[in-house]
């Protein structure tokens, strides 16, 4: 990281903060540039879990064609997602349960009596201010329910009119990424958990269905941090799900902590990831105290 480099970092910094001023950014005297590097390991365990549960449909229309049955293939390793597969052999068919096998149900709004008071005249049958009869519902008081059109009912949304429902079995597949994260110690006045949005250099990987400890690594914090990772995740997904994918990676994060001088303060920020992204706490030409930092 040179000078250079640490002073485009902090403009680039400041120009996206609404109410930083970037006039301090190219004033500071930079004195000393500090570098560092610091270690994250970083597990994944990519899993799946099963269960069968029971559901139900409309009773397909003669002719339609049938619900499409899903594949239980998993998707692309270490992505989650969820998917439906209908049980063979399992379907039985019962009468809807919402309208009792009518196929209609009772409108809610007129509560089946097909006409509801008049919005106008309230049910008065006048006009209110006028005392003359309400042209809308023809001094009834009631009009036609708008919901139902009159009819007292409507199609049930439950069978769609079908009358009766298709219950099935289904399984419920889940594919779900475990991570587990640690950031080696450091003494910064650095928050760490910005070092979980950057990107660092890959020093170490492996990927298999089921990775080992790492050991004897320059760092002993990350080899125990392996030891524990692998411990709680295979412990984990031992009770309810299997393990397809584990992947385990270390990477070297820079950081470099910069000491400048402006207006005859010594201040200090840091340029940490590869992105080169910054935190400076106590930059000098703020406008607004509550606005974002990192």
């Amino acid at each position: 990281m040179t000078e250079e480099a640490a002073r485009t970092a902090l403009l680039q910094f400041v120009n996206s903060k609404c109410c930083y001023g970037n006039r301090a950014a190219g004033e500071l005297v930079i004195q000393e540039l500090r570098q560092l590097a610091i270690y994250r390991y970083r597990l994944e365990t990519f899993r799946e879990s099963r269960l069968s549960e029971w559901a139900f449909e409309p009773l397909p229309k003669p002719g339609a064609a049938g619900r499409p049955r899903g594949a239980s293939a998993p998707p692309a390793m270490f992505r989650e997602g969820t998917r439906r597969v209908r049980v063979p052999h399992s379907c039985r068919v019962k009468d809807c349960h919402r309208c009792h096998g009518h196929g209609r149900s009772k409108c809610s709004v007129c509560h089946g009596a097909g006409r509801t008071r008049c919005v106008t005249c309230k049910g008065s049958r006048r006009r209110l201010k006028q005392q003359k009869r309400c042209q809308l519902c023809s001094g009834t008081g009631r009009k036609r329910c708008s919901t139902c059109s009159g009819q007292g009912s409507k199609t049930c949304t439950m069978c769609q009119g079908e009358k009766k429902l298709q219950h099935f079995k289904q399984l419920v597949i889940t594919w779900k990424n475990n991570v587990f994260e640690f950031v080696s110690e450091h003494q910064l006045d650095f928050p760490g958990e910005l070092l979980s949005k950057v990107n660092g250099e890959t020093v170490f990987r492996d990927e298999n269905v089921q990775v080992y400890p790492i050991t004897d690594f320059p760092e002993p914090a990350i080899s125990l941090a392996s030891q524990r990772a692998i411990a709680e995740h295979n412990a984990t997904s031992a009770a309810s799900s299997r393990i397809l994918q584990q992947r385990q990676t270390v990477e070297l994060i820079p950081i470099t902590e910069v000491r400048y001088e402006h207006a005859g303060q010594p201040r200090l920020y840091y340029v940490y990831g590869l992105e080169n992204e910054v935190y400076a706490r106590d930059y000098p030409q703020r406008c607004c105290c509550r606005c974002s930092i990192a």
